[in-house]
């Protein structure tokens, strides 16, 4: 079903969105503390991200050419269609992946995750303004509720972390927080675009992913022109720091970013946000199992809050009296 602007409904995910979300679950679920534990500090952060657009587009490739689509691409593909579908949002995607790369390290992966769940009120204020869909009142509740558990969880976590002494708390705010929050503002208006651009105008996932990447990584390499990671790639080389296992999250990001674009698609922005924080009880699972280190009590209570935005947002949707009357 298709609304009168041309944006799909998305009441109900069938088994195909449903299989791509259990799978984004997963790996957003994990990679963080894959992350932490694969990429070194001395890793230079642009040579990660440049690494793994480029896997993206591998990626892409292979499978638009199994189902076929890449055959067609030479006959329609257009220049001014690639740059208004997927330059904008790959510029600031580009931006959003060198943001999270800082927070990463500055952060544990549970508050790391929660924090990043903030990208799911943007991208609805940013649905709103460019595709005008609506949110019901129970939906802009359950919002609100995960911007208060997002607020919770930094000042808590910055405070718990300045009160121990171990970690610098303006690191913690300034590294960690902070990179992740600007982060979940530019997601939410590169998926509004990105879910525009592939409801509206039709554009392919894969086609997206592939393009986006490019653009993404030529803003990238612009950007180390004058950038320190430029003149410590030029000092130490582009792959300093890495070593076989730096592949790892690299390829799983990429991967994800894949999925993600499949969901959006799909399903939507804010519902693909809804999605992925159920990547959260993975992270605590895996946090507790692999560094043996219980969620803080920061956490154990702003999760209960993000998990009940989940149920409200899902359970009321959006209902138009005008049409509910026709």
């Amino acid at each position: 079903m298709a609304t009168p602007n041309g944006v799909k409904s998305q009441s109900r995910m069938g088994p195909t969105v449903l299989f791509y979300s259990i799978l984004l679950t997963l790996q957003y679920g994990a990679q963080p503390l894959i992350s932490k534990r694969c990429i070194g500090k001395e890793v230079i952060v642009t040579s990660s991200v440049l690494t793994c657009e480029i896997v993206k587009v591998i990626c892409a490739l292979i499978l638009m050419a199994r189902d076929g689509s890449l055959k067609k691409l030479a006959k329609e593909w257009t220049l001014m269609g690639s740059l208004t579908a997927s330059g904008l949002p790959a510029a600031i995607y580009a931006l959003q992946n060198s943001l999270l790369q800082i927070s990463y390290r500055s952060l544990d992966s549970l508050t790391f995750s929660i924090l990043n769940q903030t990208k799911i009120f943007f991208t609805a204020f940013f649905t709103f303004i460019i595709l005008r869909q609506k949110q019901s009142v129970q939906q802009i509740g359950a919002l609100c509720l995960l911007i208060m558990a997002a607020v919770l969880l930094s000042v808590g976590e910055g405070s718990n972390k300045s009160s121990s002494g171990s970690v610098n708390p303006e690191q913690v705010l300034f590294y960690g927080i902070i990179p992740v929050l600007v982060a979940s503002v530019l997601s939410g208006l590169a998926s509004s675009l990105c879910q525009w651009a592939s409801q509206v105008k039709k554009h392919s996932s894969y086609l997206m992913t592939v393009e986006m990447s490019i653009v993404g990584s030529l803003c990238l390499l612009v950007s180390t022109l004058k950038s320190p990671d430029g003149e410590a790639i030029k000092r130490h080389g582009f792959f300093h720091g890495w070593t076989a296992l730096t592949m790892v999250p690299v390829i799983s990001n990429a991967l994800g970013g894949i999925l993600v674009g499949l969901v959006t698609s799909h399903a939507g922005g804010v519902r693909k946000g809804f999605v992925i924080v159920s990547a959260l009880l993975v992270t605590a699972l895996l946090q507790f199992a692999f560094e043996g280190k219980p969620p803080s009590s920061y956490c154990l209570v702003a999760l209960p809050l993000v998990i009940s935005s989940i149920s409200l947002y899902q359970k009321y949707p959006y209902l138009d009296k005008k049409k509910k009357k026709v």
